[in-house]
This record gives structure tokens, C-alpha cells and sequence, in this order.
């Protein structure tokens, strides 16, 4: 450190040469460092869908969502388990850590929803045990109001502006959920 110091002393001009490299090297490194401002992070997130036509969301909650919430919670690596249930429909999210591959996680939950058998009602669908992409979330969800029938409603709404929608550039899907067929 001495020797460098007795340089830059003798030398000047040799010691601003370097300072200004460091500088030229940090700045084109500076401009070429890669930063994403919305990184792609999918967290492993398993769903397993059932329904119970016709059961009240009590029902649904003790006859389908408590059974299978028991079975699911025994998977390794979850960290945080959802459930909801609705007017007939069961809905179970268990989001896994980050370590955790989503095809195995997949696969654990849907052995242990298959080891249910017959437990559940015999009126309820079978489990649907699907792997949740967040890239797939809805971004837009319009609602329609008018003072019209829910006939009309719903058919405007599936033979005008789902059509139009769906003509607009860089639109994926559009659903129509809803209404009175």
C-alpha cells in the first residue's frame, strides 16, 4: 500500500489515469446491469376444487372442506393453506414454500385428495386438483348493469362485448360469469 501511495505521489497523472478507469468500468457496468422491475415470481400454489349441488355453505364447509383440508394439511411444505367454501363449492388453496417444485407438490396433493375414497358425499363432484399460474389471474373482471331482464343482460353481455373484448389486442380469454342462460 506504501509502494502504491509513493506512485501516485511521484505521479499524478498515473494516479488520476486509474481513478478515471475504475470510473469508465463502473459507469458502463452501471448501464449494463440488468434490474427487472416486475420479476416473475410464481409461487407453488395448488387448488383443489369440488362441488355439492344444492348444499348450503355450512354444509359444503362440514361435509366437503373440513375432509379435505385434513388430508392436504399432512403435505410437506406448505405454508399457508385457504379454504372457501360458497353455495355448493368447495375451494381449498395451499401455497407451498419456494423451495418446493410445484410438480411434486401437485402430485402429493392429488394422492392425498385420491386417498379420501368415498368419504365424501356421494352427490359431490370429484376433487379437481389443479396448479394455480399466476400469470392466469384475471386482470380485468367489468360488470354490467342495466334496466333490463337478466336474460338480456346476460345475452348482451356473451354476444356483444365478450366478442368485442376478445377482438382487442393481447386479450387472452374472456368469461362470461353469470347471468340467466
Amino acid at each position: 500500500m506504501q509502494k502504491l501511495a509513493e506512485i501516485c505521489i511521484r505521479r499524478p497523472v498515473f494516479a488520476t489515469m486509474i481513478v478515471l478507469s475504475l470510473v469508465v468500468v463502473g459507469a458502463a457496468s452501471y448501464f449494463r446491469l440488468g434490474v427487472d422491475r416486475f420479476p416473475s415470481v410464481d409461487l407453488p400454489t395448488v387448488s383443489v376444487r369440488t362441488n355439492l349441488p344444492g348444499a348450503s355453505p355450512q354444509e359444503v364447509e362440514s361435509l366437503v372442506t373440513q375432509q379435505i383440508e385434513e388430508v392436504v394439511n399432512t403435505v410437506d411444505g406448505i405454508d399457508e393453506l385457504r379454504s372457501i367454501s360458497g353455495q355448493g363449492t368447495s375451494v381449498i388453496i395451499a401455497t407451498f414454500k419456494l423451495d418446493r417444485n410445484l410438480e411434486s407438490a401437485a402430485q402429493d396433493v392429488r394422492d392425498r385428495v385420491n386417498s379420501l375414497g368415498r368419504n365424501l358425499p356421494d352427490d359431490a363432484t370429484p376433487p379437481v386438483v389443479q396448479k394455480f399460474d399466476n400469470d392466469s389471474t384475471p386482470v380485468v373482471t367489468i360488470s354490467l348493469s342495466a334496466d333490463r331482464s337478466l336474460r338480456e343482460l346476460t345475452e348482451l353481455a356473451d354476444k356483444t362485448v365478450r366478442v368485442q373484448l376478445e377482438r382487442v389486442s393481447g386479450v387472452g380469454e374472456v368469461r362470461v360469469v353469470g347471468g340467466l342462460e
